[in-house]
């Protein structure tokens, strides 16, 4: 599992777009991108971020429940 912060706000229609990640918007203008994926999806998924042009403020693998 993996979380992924952007600055800025992505629109729920971009989940498709971001491998079905669930998109979470918080109060201080970030998107937080959150599901699992495996080695090569997580690369597409910041390969998109990147192609966006959107802010990386955080990448982290946490521990699913």
């Amino acid at each position: 599992m993996y979380q992924i912060r952007v600055k800025g706000h992505l629109g729920p229609g971009w989940s498709d777009w971001f491998g079905g990640l669930t998109i979470l918007l918080e109060d201080n203008g970030d998107t937080l991108l959150m599901g699992s994926v495996d080695q090569a999806a997580l690369h597409g998924v910041l390969r998109k971020v990147h192609d966006l042009g959107m802010l990386l403020i955080s990448l982290s693998r946490v521990q699913s429940d």
